[in-house]
């Protein structure tokens, strides 16, 4: 999420991203996978926070779900199919690219 985005939505109750409408899910990571999803559609993006999410504070079901063609295969994504109270978030941090442009996963720390 950028910052403007995270802006505009942080004094919310909650995050209803479009593709909560659009495929009925809201598509999580964890730590270890949150490279695969950001080098894919956030190449080039400068401005980029990571959502830290605490799942017990999750009303919506999470659903473990195969993420998309070039992942690894045994690979499965959090996908919530509900929206996410923003109360559930409990860090947002600054999720920088690396020198060549791209995004590394977290450490185990989650930074």
């Amino acid at each position: 999420m950028s910052n403007a985005d995270w802006d505009a939505v942080r004094h919310e109750s909650e995050l209803r991203p479009s593709s909560l409408a659009d495929v009925g899910f809201i598509h999580l990571s964890t730590p270890q996978q949150v490279h695969l999803p950001a080098n894919r559609f956030y190449s080039g993006e400068h401005d980029l926070l990571a959502l830290h999410v605490e799942p017990t504070r999750l009303d919506a079901e999470i659903r473990w779900e195969p993420g998309v063609a070039g992942d690894p295969e045994s690979m499965l994504f959090p996908h919530l199919y509900g929206p996410l109270p923003l109360s559930a978030v409990v860090d947002v941090t600054s999720y920088p690219q690396q020198a060549d442009g791209t995004f590394a996963p977290f450490d185990e720390s989650g930074t």
